[in-house]
């Protein structure tokens, strides 16, 4: 059984987050507790800071970041493409 686990940081830009990013946000974090690597949400692990975490899509733009520890999921953060990585 898969359980998650919401940052502090994550929590707070998601309140951050514009109507339309929270909606896509809510769509696909569904998705992601039924089949975490469906195609629309192109799961990938990343590199640098991240290197020990995955990605998920949440629009054209915002990305989800978080760590899986055997069934934990643990989400990191939520922003668009160049808040989370440059």
């Amino acid at each position: 059984m898969k359980t998650f686990s919401f940052f502090t940081k994550f929590k707070k830009n998601l309140k951050k987050l514009d109507s339309k990013p929270i909606k896509s946000f809510k769509t696909r974090f569904i998705l992601f507790q039924e089949n975490e690597f469906a195609i629309i949400l192109n799961n990938h692990s990343l590199k640098g800071e991240y290197s020990d975490h995955r990605s998920i899509n949440i629009t054209g733009d915002y990305r989800l970041v978080y760590k899986k520890i055997d069934n934990l999921y643990i989400l990191i953060d939520i922003g668009t493409h160049s808040q989370l990585y440059e």
